[in-house]
């Protein structure tokens, strides 16, 4: 079983950044794509960041330019910059381990909370 624990979360001002991170533990191993989703209030859960095991990434449109993918193998994590936040960010931030673009993972960490507010 994989294991997936974020943090970083917070509150931030509009045009502020916040800096998430996931690490990983158990069964994973670095061959993994990983991915970003977020999920507000009365919302779907929609994928907000995609990076391949190579570090290939995809963004949704609302997110380019603004958040950055990353990941780091050896210390078994992935992180999201986030930019130029503004209200509409606001939401609960997934980490996934397993999936592609189309589709998540089986393996979800428990969430940490991004509110974007003056």
């Amino acid at each position: 079983q994989v294991q997936l624990v974020e943090s970083g979360g917070g509150l931030v001002q509009p045009g502020g950044s916040l800096r998430l991170s996931c690490t990983a533990s158990g069964s994973w191993f670095s061959a993994m794509p990983m991915a970003w989703y977020r999920q507000a209030p009365g919302e779907q859960r929609l994928l907000v960041a995609f990076v391949t095991s190579w570090g290939g990434t995809t963004y949704t449109d609302s997110v380019k330019g603004r958040f950055t993918i990353s990941r780091d193998n050896a210390k078994k994590t992935i992180q999201l910059q986030m930019n130029r936040l503004s209200p509409e960010d606001t939401a609960v931030y997934y980490c996934n381990a397993g999936g592609s673009q189309n589709t998540p993972g089986p393996f979800w960490g428990l969430g940490t909370q991004v509110t974007v507010s003056s």
